[in-house]
């Protein structure tokens, strides 16, 4: 034992003499580049001494990246993680221009603008020389990335030998566009699981489940965590009883999402026995929590930790000039490819500018390692839940299509984070399953107001008789990344809860995706259709018949609900399952799905489904996006689940798993199987789905 730890001793150290050579070359290779970067006197000097004052600066800025860098990401804990993001280049040039200053040469300067540069550039090569190195010693990978792992960890006792489960959520990618990127050879690492080639043995199962009409990631990922979806019609809707917006990415609304979802379950989720929720809108009950929206909202804390694992990634500066030079490059590869559409004229498309480059950047950058980061220090920590999402191809594909080369290129770059967790799992301190699944899938097809010159409010006031303003004005995208973002900076949430409407007689219409929702904030119940066509006689009427509409539910008083569609159809919800009338467009399952959402307490007065073609698959959503979710309509609600073989069956031969609360029922049961922490199924789950 004494002669492994002196050969990990000194395996360490010829490491460390490794990389200070590097970094020392490098700073001679930079200071002949760049004008403005010098080690030598202006009268000149010898070689020697030049290498010198080259090696005394390498191994002092390698000292303060090692040492003072980390405290300056945790004095800068109140800043915003994006802003912390831009600093990176600033905090390094700077630590630079301290390593010359203290350089015992006395020799060596650069402008402010060239340490950033070399500082960057250093830091680069350093990271990837001690990665090359280690990269054949399994010991030493293991103990680099066990850094990540939380501090508290430590003191915990040794993790039980059964197997771990981790969850990695793909959010929006739905099951037959996963297919479809195994099958072209996109996704090489799934490819394996799934045997796909050269004849091996599959490790996974993969199987599609179906959403409720409700498929977004508010609903699914409630029900996946916290074992309900009761009353979450909708992305974003509005509440009479207590006059406010509710919406599922808002912080303060995912709080009273989850607290409602307890309340109902009667236990605190999916993740509450030694469990980890990473980057997600719901904690699953964990008691370790990264950027999960649901406590954004609270004032910081010990018990708060939602935005400290951008710091936790951060406090590493070659994570952070990594991550730093990743981001810029992908906004300029999301300019380049927004310009290249825009000059092809390509179609559909929406609008890409604004802060849009940068927010892709965030999801599919910063988001992204921050999370996966997080989830290698969970399993070197051996939790025995983990549950992470990673909305980088949902973001991309709600505004370049879901079946697009932008988003192919996306599902290419997360399969690379899948075969680092299989790495990882390898060394970590007890076996882990894991588990794949997305919470809902992406239709395609351009917007209802492209297409038709107005939004759905547009057409709303029409059929009220009110007043429509000339041009349409934009319905803006809801996209789950939008409001990490929000977190991330600290900014206020977006649009107040109280809808400027509210009270007043005008209608209130919201999107989510190609499901549109109209509620008359001045009736405090959820209207009939008698009593609407009794104030506005047309609106039912232009609803229902104009093209880009497929159906409609509302309340009425002679049937308890019916859903109207065009040419005067009008179908009693008891009766969907003998004629599902325009129901039948959107495939198995509709009839069920629309039932049960009119049983919420908070549905709107007059739920509105835009129209669906299933030769295309093709919906026009109500908010600005070319791939929505939120609706009824083809790959939306077809999500997938990539499970190890080792689990048992998700569901007997010939059925399909309906809805996230029988996802989360399943997961519930694997964690019995793998001798977890016994969460119990509630009782009140389990009737749910009939209520």
């Amino acid at each position: 034992m004494r002669g492994v730890r002196w050969r990990r001793i000194a395996s360490q150290i010829g490491r460390s003499i490794a990389v200070w050579a590097v970094s020392t070359v490098t700073m001679l290779l930079l200071a002949g580049i760049l004008p403005d970067f010098q080690l030598q006197s202006d009268d000149g000097d010898s070689t020697t001494r030049i290498a010198v004052t080259a090696a005394c600066g390498a191994g002092a800025f390698g000292a303060l990246s090692a040492v003072v860098w980390p405290l300056l990401v945790r004095l800068l804990l109140l800043v915003p993680a994006l802003v912390l993001g831009l600093l990176v280049f600033f905090l390094n040039g700077s630590l630079l221009l301290l390593a010359l200053r203290i350089n015992p040469t006395g020799q060596g300067e650069a402008a402010p603008e060239t340490a950033v540069i070399v500082a960057a550039v250093m830091s680069a090569v350093a990271s990837a020389t001690g990665a090359g190195l280690a990269v054949r010693d399994d010991e030493t990978y293991r103990r680099r990335l066990h850094r990540l792992a939380t501090r508290s960890r430590r003191a915990h006792p040794p993790c039980p030998p059964a197997p771990g489960l981790v969850c990695v959520q793909l959010d929006g990618v739905g099951h037959d566009v996963l297919a479809a990127a195994v099958r072209k050879g996109l996704m090489p690492t799934l490819a394996g699981w799934l045997a796909t080639a050269d004849g091996a043995r599959p490790t996974h199962r993969l199987v599609p489940w179906r959403t409720d009409w409700s498929s977004q990631t508010g609903a699914s990922q409630l029900g996946i965590l916290h074992g309900s979806t009761f009353d979450v019609p909708a992305f974003r809707w509005y509440e009479k009883d207590r006059g406010e917006v509710m919406v599922s990415n808002r912080p303060t609304s995912a709080a009273e999402l989850q607290r409602r979802a307890v309340e109902r379950t009667g236990d605190g989720g999916l993740l509450a026995v030694d469990g980890a929720s990473r980057g997600n809108l719901f904690s699953g009950g964990a008691g370790e929590q990264a950027l999960v929206l649901s406590i954004a909202a609270r004032r910081r804390s010990r018990e708060n930790r939602s935005r400290a694992g951008y710091f936790a990634y951060f406090s590493d500066p070659a994570n952070a000039v990594r991550t730093a030079l990743s981001f810029a490059a992908e906004v300029g590869r999301e300019i380049g490819q927004s310009t290249r559409a825009r000059l092809r004229r390509q179609r559909p498309r929406v609008g890409r500018g604004g802060l849009y480059p940068l927010i892709r950047a965030f999801a599919t950058v910063v988001e992204r390692d921050v999370v996966v980061a997080a989830v290698l220090g969970d399993m070197l920590a051996g939790r025995t839940a983990v549950y992470a999402d990673l909305v980088a191809y949902d973001e991309v594909a709600h505004h370049s299509g879901p079946h697009s080369r932008d988003a192919e290129k996306v599902l290419g770059r997360l399969d690379r984070s899948l075969a680092l967790l299989q790495r990882v799992a390898e060394h970590a301190p007890r076996p882990y399953r894991i588990v794949v699944l997305s919470d809902h899938g992406q239709s395609p097809g351009e917007t209802f107001r492209a297409r038709y010159g107005l939004t759905l409010g547009d057409l709303v006031r029409a059929g009220c008789g009110l007043p429509v303003p000339r041009r349409a004005e934009r319905t803006r995208s809801g996209a789950e990344a939008r409001a990490a973002v929000r977190a991330a900076l600290r900014r206020p949430e977006e649009n107040g809860a109280r809808h400027p409407a509210a009270g007043g007689p005008d209608p209130i219409v919201l999107a989510s995706g190609n499901l549109g929702l109209v509620s008359f904030p001045d009736v405090p119940h959820r209207m009939t259709r008698e009593e609407i066509d009794a104030r506005h006689p047309g609106l039912l009427t232009t609803l229902a018949n104009h093209p880009g509409i497929g159906f409609l539910l509302v309340r009425s008083e002679r049937h308890d609900g019916v859903v109207l569609g065009a040419y005067g159809a009008e179908i009693p919800l008891a009766a969907l399952d003998d004629d599902p009338g325009p129901l039948a467009r959107f495939g198995p399952g509709a009839a069920d799905a629309v039932r049960r959402t009119h049983a919420f307490p908070h549905t709107a007065d007059i739920m509105v489904n835009s129209a669906h073609d299933p030769a295309d698959g093709e919906v026009l959503a109500f908010e600005e996006q070319i791939g929505s979710h939120g609706g009824l309509g083809g790959a939306q609600s077809h999500p997938f689940l990539l499970a190890p073989r080792e689990l048992s069956t998700p569901a007997a031969d010939g059925e399909l798993l309906t809805g996230a609360e029988d996802v989360h029922r399943l997961l519930r049961r694997w964690l019995g199987e793998l001798d977890g922490p016994q969460v119990p199924l509630t009782t009140d789950t389990a009737p749910e789905r009939a209520a």
